[in-house]
């Protein structure tokens, strides 16, 4: 692709941190390795390798350098995974990837809201009348809404993503976002969209019965869970 660099490659930004870096890159090899491609008969050999030549150079300090003087000095403006600061790159911007990472971390700050919910349903079940005694119950409460808050508004900004990118809410699921990533680092001037409507396909053709039902629980499990994070800020 024109104009595509190793910070697009692994769907960060210029200013992203060694450790954003090498996160990126070990999530986009769990999809990309030809190991885990083999039972779908897809090549991702091209991919693997495209994505560790973006981490050796970016990974190295010195390299990163030197890298970044060749794209044209400095930290020039360009993408954030997710953010669309400028006109003019909201095509980039609302790439696959970031639409991919974008939900993968949506499922992340969705199952951390839920672990906490769960654990303070717990707490006020167990031990309530205990933390009250002992005027810890409140202080438990600001902490939890202050946890929440922080989740709620991380959720809000990667559901802008996928929304901005017109992903249906079915879709906002590790397997078909997965799935759908693998196709389109095959070409990536495929209309991510078709690609969706192929994955259901998939679905239909090659999942037992029995795999269908459990994708349909997730997958609402998931809209339940995030409907309740997205509510607990009102």
């Amino acid at each position: 692709m024109s104009g595509r660099t190793y910070y697009h490659v692994l769907g960060v930004s210029r200013e992203a941190t060694q450790e954003e870096i090498t996160n990126a890159k070990n999530a986009l090899a769990k999809i990309y390795h030809p190991d885990a491609n083999m039972h779908n008969d897809i090549d991702t050999t091209k991919e693997m390798q495209e994505i560790l030549e973006a981490y050796r150079v970016l990974s190295n300090p010195e390299k990163r350098k030197a890298y970044d003087r060749k794209l044209g000095g400095g930290k020039g403006r360009v993408f954030r995974t997710f953010t669309v600061e400028e006109t003019e790159e909201t095509e980039e911007s609302l790439s696959f990837v970031s639409c991919w990472n974008a939900a993968l971390k949506l499922q992340e700050t969705v199952k951390r809201s839920s672990w906490l919910l769960e654990r303070e349903s717990k707490r006020k079940n167990l031990s309530a009348r205990i933390l009250e005694k002992f005027g810890k119950s409140s202080r438990l409460e600001k902490e939890l809404r202050t946890q929440m808050d922080e989740l709620c508004q991380e959720a809000l900004e990667y559901t802008t993503v996928l929304k901005n990118a017109e992903i249906p809410v079915d879709y906002w699921n590790a397997e078909a976002m997965n799935w759908v990533m693998v196709h389109w680092g095959n070409n990536r001037n495929a209309n991510y969209h078709t690609l969706f409507a192929q994955y259901d396909a998939h679905i239909n053709k090659d999942k037992s019965g029995t795999e269908r039902l459990r994708l349909k629980s997730q997958n609402r499990q998931f809209h339940h869970n995030l409907k309740r994070l997205l509510s607990y800020a009102l």
